[in-house]
């Protein structure tokens, strides 16, 4: 099986369960009884899962927003989340 077909369900994961799988992925390689073959087909997995909560993380980031207020300290509104500050 290719790589990209191994890892063609983790675009549909949910973040919970893509960190879910993440963490076992992890939990297995840091024990170490794992057969080196099978070590880097999951630490490939493991690479593509992280990668998929990072742009989950990004998104979800990108929706949040502060909101405003007026001088008078009533809400005018809201922008978008500076994360830089």
């Amino acid at each position: 099986m290719t790589e990209a077909k191994q890892n063609s369900d983790i675009a549909a994961l949910p973040f919970e369960a893509a960190l879910k799988e993440l963490e076992a992925i992890v939990a297995k390689l840091e024990r170490g009884d794992v057969p080196l073959e099978e070590s880097i087909d999951i630490y490939t997995r493991g690479e593509a899962l992280k990668a998929r909560c990072d742009a989950l993380l990004k998104q979800a980031e990108a929706r949040i927003e502060k909101i405003t207020l007026g001088a008078d300290g009533k809400p005018t509104g809201t922008a978008p989340l500076d994360v830089e500050q």
